[in-house]
């Protein structure tokens, strides 16, 4: 539940109104009605009938039937029609489907208005649990009649972990699978439920990177195991593992978009979805052909008393027009969308990821899909992929409105607006516990257009609060943009996410190969005034605000990304990300600082011309640690940009103008899904010297209403168990934790769990076992390209990963100043910028002006500091 029930609590309803623009009349015909009933507005109760008449003394019942009277009255306006919809839930048995003739008319609107604790509900409620003999702790329940398939269970509010685990097998890749060392998954209850997950990302210390991609997490559902013969369910197999190769560049595949095999050095980094891996407190399963749900209760959780939904809807709100008829001047306030569902993913098709959320599907996906111009047959236009489907959708609207309302506990997208969606509002909105993206702004299946009835324009999302996503499809992001035109991003926070906080455009792969991005329709489009921080917590490649492809004509008309505060990355990319084939993009008065590995980039050769010049994009007036000096390369111009000494040095009117507008950030209080223990960590890696080993992972974004106060790292050996504790503050400064007090050459697998104020989540997947002791003592190399780049008052210290990282990876680096000082650099981006090498950058402050200095950088292991890059550097007057 999204409030405790008892409570009812009420929430301040912050009533967003259109724009003065003239409303279109409907243009389908209805049903007789008087015009004293056309003004009267209609009541819903969950506790109404159906039979009554609708007033505020005699309610409704259901949506729909709320939408049949709508229907009666809507042409015969003489002001908003306004649904009121009581306090409490509404458990839909299907999608409340709306369509033109569900519109505004006569100048006026229909507004589908909630109390804030109104909860429009697609699952059902899991009750009658039972011990399972011979499995302490374990409980069965019949699942609910609707309950025909879900990937999700929620109990009192909070995402449960679907069972899960290590591969009880080694696996060999094959035409049509694996092959494995024993049968023990043909002895497993059904098979053919158990999906293989492969958790991308940079390979660091002793974890493999399994995607197709470091921004990907594919997942595909096995077919049958019969002996040691594993089936993998098709399409999911070929399209993860069959993608097509350019004959003439080894390697590169025609998508242009990460590895084109799965199985190509990679392997299944987990199993989920089994009755024999619920092992751990708060992991449930579905048995399909059982009809039962199987739960093991978190400590504390009293099935007789919890309510545990089970998500059975795959859509909440359908609003579907058409060019000729849109569905026009609808506004939906102050409601909760919650408990849906994406069967997809569990399907033979699987999650055969690009980017995004957006996969390859369909029985020759791998070979044609998308590729156009590319392959014989290919499909167009180019990196026209499958889109992931949201809970609640708008295609074809026209001044369509979501305010003050919740997106939560849902299983596929959060929010769709597509396909012809014009004129339209999301603002003061809650987006998080979603499985995939929040919202979705437009497609890339109709790049150009000769009319505007397709294009999605003048759409703006803003003051919205998304945080705590994906939680499932985990290369999701909080809001993607396609191919569009003037449409705002603004004055959102986006924060604990695990990938790109935002996402425009599409299409700009080809310069890979030296070929010209895919023309497309979109300008205009303004990504300004955001608060971003705390992302990439999961996966890598990405940023806060990432870019690709064409964004207009020119830089007047192309994509504006202003006064933006990013900061916090977690993992490998950039702040700004400008990625293949952006062009037109101006970024200006930003302020970037904490992210590896690099505030703004990067350049890429514009292949429209054949002239060799660069994509054109400004980069101005920026607050950054970058540095980097004015210039012009070839169309890509560097100008005005300050380097910051700290980010207290920000300007304050750029700090305090980013994020939610005053009236909002109430959002940021506003309480949603249940108390508990976080989720658990992530991608954990580690290495071992003589008597202890070091740790790191990938830090819990989904801490269920307590911040983590501090992780607990355990190292389980023959002879027992070894734990450390570590502060959540003291692990975002390092990101990593040592275990001491261990015996040389025994191995131990490491997990890692989080606390918060309500208690300890589950273990993070174990790493791969390590084993103690002596290491030779083989220094680190040195840096190198290292250099400063000062201002008056500061220098961004700038330098690559050694060569050599020497008997261990290096931990971090130590930087020394000329003035006597010594800073130690710690952190996630001495970490993940190592295995591709990727350029290290601090701030040093306090300088005096017009003053030269000589700077070191070297680097530290676990065995010690390599020896130091000396470099020197003069400060401007």
């Amino acid at each position: 539940m999204l409030t405790k029930r008892a409570s009812k609590r009420r929430s301040t309803v912050v009533t967003v109104l259109l724009g003065a623009s003239a409303l279109l009349t409907t243009t389908t015909p209805a049903a007789a009605a008087d015009a004293g009933s056309a003004s009267r507005d209609v009541y819903v109760s969950p506790t109404g009938s159906d039979r009554a008449a609708g007033t505020a003394r005699q309610p409704l019942r259901t949506l729909d039937k709320a939408r049949d009277l709508v229907r009666q009255r809507a042409p015969h306006l003489t002001r908003d029609l306004t649904v009121h919809l009581d306090s409490g839930v509404f458990r839909l048995a299907q999608p409340l489907r709306l369509d033109a003739r569900d519109s505004g008319g006569n100048g006026h609107r229909v507004i589908w208005q909630g109390t804030g604790d109104t909860e429009l509900n697609g699952g059902v409620r899991v009750t009658g649990w039972r011990p399972v003999p011979g499995r302490p702790g374990l409980f069965a329940a019949a699942a609910p009649a609707r309950l025909d398939d879900t990937r999700q269970l929620y109990v009192d509010g909070v995402r449960e972990q679907r069972a899960r685990g290590p591969l009880p097998v080694a696996v060999k890749a094959t035409a049509t699978g694996y092959t494995a060392d024993a049968d023990t998954l043909a002895h497993w209850r059904n098979p053919e439920d158990v999906e293989f997950v492969y958790t991308a990302g940079e390979a660091l210390w002793n974890v493999q990177r399994d995607g197709l991609g470091q921004w990907t997490e594919p997942r595909c559902p096995l077919a049958a195991a019969q002996g040691t013969t594993i089936t993998m369910a098709q399409p999911c197999w070929d399209n993860s593992t069959k993608r097509v190769l350019f004959p003439d560049i080894p390697g590169r595949s025609v998508n242009m978009v990460g590895p084109a095999d799965l199985t190509n050095g990679r392997h299944p980094t987990y199993a989920e979805n089994a009755l024999e891996l619920l092992d751990d407190p708060g992991e449930w399963y579905l048995d399909r052909s059982a009809h039962l749900v199987y739960y093991r209760p978190a400590p504390g959780q009293d099935l007789r008393r919890a309510d545990v939904e089970m998500p059975v809807l795959e859509q909440l709100v359908d609003a579907r027009g058409t060019a000729d008829a849109p569905i026009h001047d609808v506004a939906f306030r102050g409601l909760r969308f919650s408990y849906a569902t994406w069967l997809r993913p569990s399907s033979p098709e699987g999650f055969s990821e690009i980017q995004a959320g957006y996969t390859i599907t369909g029985s020759d996906g791998w070979a044609v899909q998308g590729l156009c111009q590319f392959v014989p047959g290919g499909t167009c236009p180019y990196a026209s992929w499958t889109r992931e489907p949201a809970n609640v959708s708008v295609s074809h609207g026209r001044r369509v409105e979501f305010a003050d309302s919740v997106f939560a506990h849902l299983g596929g997208a959060g929010l769709d607006l597509v396909d012809g969606t014009k004129e339209s509002q999301v603002r003061g909105d809650v987006f998080t516990d979603i499985s995939g993206n929040g919202v979705q702004l437009g497609g890339v299946d109709k790049p150009v257009t000769d009319t505007d009835a397709d294009v999605v324009r003048d759409v703006a999302v803003t003051d919205n609060h998304l945080y705590g996503l994906p939680r499932e499809f985990h290369g999701g992001v909080p809001i993607v943009d396609g191919y569009t035109v003037r449409n705002t991003i603004s004055h959102n926070q986006i924060d604990h996410v695990g990938y790109s906080a935002v996402s425009l455009g599409w299409g700009g792969w080809p310069d890979k190969i030296k070929s010209p991005a895919t023309p497309n329709l979109s300008h205009d489009n303004a990504v300004s005034d955001n608060l971003i921080f705390d992302y990439m917590l999961m996966l890598d490649d990405g940023g806060g605000i990432y870019t690709q492809g064409i964004t207009g004509s020119s830089l007047d008309d192309g994509e504006h990304v202003t006064g933006n505060v990013v900061h916090d990355q977690w993992g490998l990319g950039k702040g700004i990300y400008t990625d293949n084939g952006n062009t037109y993009e101006t970024i200006r008065g930003n302020v970037l600082y904490r992210m590896a590995y690099a505030n703004v980039g990067t350049v890429h050769v514009d292949y429209r011309d054949g002239l060799g010049n660069n994509d054109p994009t400004l980069t101005e007036d920026n607050y950054w640690e970058q540095g980097d000096r004015d210039k012009v390369d070839k169309g890509a111009v560097l100008r005005g940009n300050k380097l910051l000494g700290s980010p207290a040095d920000a300007p304050a009117a750029i700090v305090a103008n980013a994020g939610l507008e005053p009236a909002y950030r109430g959002l940021l209080t506003r309480r949603v899904g249940g108390a508990a223990p976080p989720e658990a960590p992530s991608r954990v890696g580690t290495f071992a010297v003589s008597g202890k080993l070091y740790a790191t992972w990938n830090p819990t974004y989904a801490v269920n209403n307590a911040p983590v106060t501090d992780y607990v790292v355990t190292a389980t050996g023959v002879g027992g168990a070894k734990s450390a504790t570590v502060s959540a503050a003291d692990f975002a400064k390092r990101a990593y934790a040592e275990v001491p007090g261990l015996t040389d050459g025994t191995p131990y697998t490491v997990t890692v769990s989080a606390r918060n104020a309500y208690g300890t989540s589950q273990p993070s997947l174990a790493a791969a076992p390590v084993t103690p002791g002596p290491k030779p003592a083989v220094p680190p190399g040195v840096p190198t390209s290292a250099k400063a780049l000062p201002s008056a008052t500061a220098a961004s210290i700038r330098w690559n990963p050694p060569a050599a990282a020497g008997d261990t990876p290096v931990l971090g680096y130590v930087i020394t100043v000329s003035d006597g000082r010594t800073i130690p650099v710690e952190g996630r981006d001495a970490l993940v910028t190592q295995p591709t090498v990727k350029g290290m950058t601090r701030v040093v402050g306090d300088l005096e002006p017009a003053t030269a200095y000589t700077f070191t950088v070297a680097a530290v292991t676990a065995t010690g500091t390599g020896p130091a890059a000396s470099f020197t550097a003069t400060t401007a007057a």
